[in-house]
């Protein structure tokens, strides 16, 4: 089962989150996701144990632990939501409102 992680301090790597839930059971994966341009952590991450046993032992005594002063929200991983392509906001380049320009 795929756990979700948040609130999760800053400076947590995926290696303690590993720790922090094998103490329930066997640990598949843990990562914590980081911020592509700066690597910085965002805050939550994912954990994937080998049973949904060791996986609801975990959400039943993690969810509002306090680590470092937060209080860590844990439940399942909803599956990932598809997402539409990005789209220009309207705004791209030229023209764009005329705010500001020329006079009224």
């Amino acid at each position: 089962m795929n756990v979700y992680v948040g609130n999760l301090p800053y400076g947590t790597t995926s290696e303690d989150l590993r720790d922090l839930f094998s103490a329930y059971g066997e640990v598949n994966s843990a990562n914590v996701i980081s911020d592509r341009d700066s690597g910085r952590s965002k805050g939550f991450g994912f954990v994937e144990m080998a049973d949904n046993a060791s996986a609801q032992a975990a959400i039943e005594n993690l969810n509002g632990k306090e680590i470092e002063g937060r209080a860590i929200t844990v439940n399942e991983a909803r599956p990932r939501e598809e997402r539409s392509p990005r789209r220009s906001g309207g705004g791209g380049g030229y023209g764009g409102g005329g705010r500001g320009r020329g006079r009224y």
